[in-house]
């Protein structure tokens, strides 16, 4: 099934189940006020919006209304826990590389993760807010995935049962103030801002045989102002699955329903795939011609995310944002 959020209701937006074709919704009325409700009680819940979802496929669901992408909050408007892992390692190899530093050998056996910004979420209309152009503005083109409660310590083979929803999420990063953040030994805070996150998320069933491993086996594409910027394939190079990366952020914590853990920049050994951000592409410029020559995000742009499945159909909806300059208070 397939699941968003309206834009009414307060912070938490407004459950809905979506067609499996993006076209139609209905309020889950009666069933759960909101995904953040839904994932709490999870194991009750989920059965009976999986038979609304089953419902409004087969055309006979009450209260259908027409999907419209611009209604749409994120699936989760807030979140209790956002980590974001590094589970790409062509990556952070090419990222390394080209300052002249080794990737550590603890990369390839533990994953690299980081608390990510997670009071707010951009809807997948929503637009890109950032004070000034010089803060080096990227986007960074993204899986995650949404669990249910999950206990301390638990195993990969454990936490890969506590996967219930899967989405996309532009992990917006400010790139110039990257640099003296990681310099002072804290990691991100003012370099990472609100995220966006796709129209609906999706149970991993929804994925059928692409869902194989704790990966998705698809590509994740993005446009840029209308134009290909790159699709490389989620399924490959990606050094640690989502079952592994929940259960590094469990090791010593348990977390809470809702929790949402991302893949990081996706990216492949193969860089005629292109790239998910823009940091990955000036990284390819600066090893192939000793220096970077395609700028970052300014304002009026547009980034589109979206991933098809094998019939070339959307499964998430799309991520398209306008990044604006944001008013000072």
């Amino acid at each position: 099934m397939k699941l968003g959020s309206l834009k009414e209701g307060g912070r938490d937006g407004t459950l809905i189940v979506v067609s499996r074709d993006l076209a139609r919704a209905v309020r889950a009325t009666g069933i759960a006020a909101t995904l953040q409700q839904a994932l709490e009680d999870w194991s009750n819940v989920a059965p009976r919006l999986n038979a609304l979802s089953e419902s409004l496929n087969h055309g006979d669901a009450d209260g259908v209304f027409d999907l419209d992408m611009q209604a749409l909050a994120a699936p989760l408007p807030r979140a209790y826990e956002f980590v974001d892992g590094s589970a790409y390692l062509p990556h952070v190899a090419r990222v390394r590389k080209a300052r002249g530093a080794e990737v550590p050998e603890t990369f390839y056996t533990d994953p690299l993760m980081y608390q990510a910004t997670s009071a707010g979420f951009h809807g997948p209309r929503d637009a890109v807010k950032v004070i000034s152009e010089d803060y080096g503005i990227d986007l960074e083109a993204e899986i995650v995935v949404i669990t249910d409660d999950v206990p301390m310590a638990v195993t990969p083979e454990q936490a890969a049962g506590h996967i219930q929803l899967v989405g996309l999420v532009n992990d917006v990063s400010l790139r110039n103030l990257i640099p003296a953040e990681l310099a002072k030994g804290f990691g991100f805070l003012q370099s990472k801002p609100r995220s966006a996150l796709s129209p609906v998320f999706v149970t991993p069933d929804e994925l059928g045989e692409a869902w194989q491993g704790s990966k998705v086996h698809l590509p994740l594409v993005t446009h840029i102002n209308g134009e290909w910027f790159g699709a490389p394939e989620a399924g490959v190079d990606m050094q640690f699955d989502f079952a592994q990366l929940v259960a590094h952020a469990a090791k010593t914590r348990p977390l809470s329903a809702g929790a949402i853990v991302g893949s990081g920049t996706i990216a492949n050994e193969d860089t005629a795939l292109g790239a998910s951000c823009f940091a990955e592409r000036r990284t390819v410029e600066t090893l192939r011609d000793g220096k970077p020559s395609t700028p970052f995000m300014s304002f009026g742009d547009v980034v589109r995310i979206e991933m098809f499945d094998r019939a070339g159909n959307s499964i998430f909806g799309a991520i398209e944002q306008r990044i604006e300059q944001a008013a000072r208070p």
